[in-house]
């Protein structure tokens, strides 16, 4: 049972990475692709309906790993809750200047607001991806589970290449994500940024499985390659499907390669924390498969209907004229 919900957690942080992952990336891309407010709208306008939706997959990988790894979810989130907080705070300013930018009809207003989007979105993407290759990679923890060192000892050499390896997979995720949801010259740019970004972008990728899982890198790289063959080929939707694909096999690697280890200590292999010593009891594991098993189909049903509804592409045509 521990083993199934290591594995439910690793799934729920893919398909939080998968889907906040271009939201993010459309966020920090703002003032790349979006050079009128109309466009901006535009892209502010193709994740709207679902950037909310999306980080429910965090609520629910954070309580899944309180309720089935306490031991795992105390240690983390207390060892690295600079990031934490970083991440949350940005969190919070993304989705007031959401809903706060077109409240007022003037520019200045629009662009404090649009700044607040963007730096948002890049500080949540690059705490993000701290906090998960803090996971894999590890912290100094002692024999009882607790940080040795100042706040800042999750800020390491691989640990910010793991920050950057995020941000950059959501700059180009996002691009793409743009493409296959815009028409006109905004698609057209979305395209054109990807393809230029992806060679430097994604290296921080690469650079992480390859610390974690060596060769197995190279699968990545192909599936990366794939999407951008894709994309020139003007398939947006095998391109998105295929950067889904890549962050699917970068996931399955890094939590592979973590088992059964859910966070090393890097003093002492002897202190990490593994699955077996942070789990719940089996009869809490059982009760949450339970919970799990009817509220998950729920979940994926209403969003699912919600990536239906707003399925269509839009352009600058379809912007009220009024702010």
């Amino acid at each position: 049972m521990e083993t199934l919900w290591f594995v439910l957690i690793a799934v729920l942080w893919l398909g939080y990475l998968f889907l906040e992952g271009f939201d993010f990336g459309v966020g920090m891309l703002l003032p790349v692709l979006g050079r009128t407010n109309a466009e901006r709208r535009v892209m502010i306008n193709t994740i709207g309906p679902v950037w909310d939706g999306n980080e429910v997959w965090l609520i629910v990988a954070i309580g899944a790993t309180f309720a089935a790894f306490p031991g795992w979810y105390a240690a983390l989130l207390s060892a690295a809750y600079l990031p934490l907080t970083l991440f949350l705070v940005a969190l919070i300013g993304r989705g007031v200047a959401f809903d706060y930018r077109g409240k007022v009809e003037s520019a200045r207003w629009r662009k404090a607001w649009d700044t607040v989007i963007i730096v948002g979105s890049w500080t949540a993407t690059l705490c993000v991806g701290l906090l998960i290759s803090t996971t894999v990679l590890g912290l100094p923890i002692d024999a009882n589970g607790d940080r040795v060192g100042s706040a800042f000892a999750a800020f390491r050499l691989d640990t910010v290449v793991g920050a950057l390896a995020f941000a950059g997979y959501a700059l180009v995720h996002g691009a793409v994500f743009t493409a296959l949801k815009t028409e006109g010259e905004i698609r057209d740019r979305a395209r054109r940024v990807a393809l230029t970004l992806a060679p430097v972008a994604l290296l921080p990728l690469i650079a992480l499985l390859a610390i974690v899982a060596g060769l197995w890198a190279g699968v990545v790289v192909l599936v990366l390659a794939a999407a951008m063959w894709r994309l020139l080929a003007n398939r947006d939707g095998q391109s998105f499907a295929l950067m889904g694909l890549a962050i699917a096999a970068s996931v399955a690697i890094l939590f592979g390669s973590l088992y059964p280890n859910v966070l090393p200590s890097t003093l002492n292999d002897a202190w990490s924390l593994t699955v077996a010593n942070t789990a719940s009891s089996p009869y809490t594991l059982q009760v949450i498969t339970w919970v799990a098993g009817f509220g998950t189909p729920a979940v994926l049903v209403y969003q699912g209907w919600t990536y239906w509804v707003f399925r269509k592409r839009i352009g600058v045509q379809h912007i009220p004229a009024a702010h």
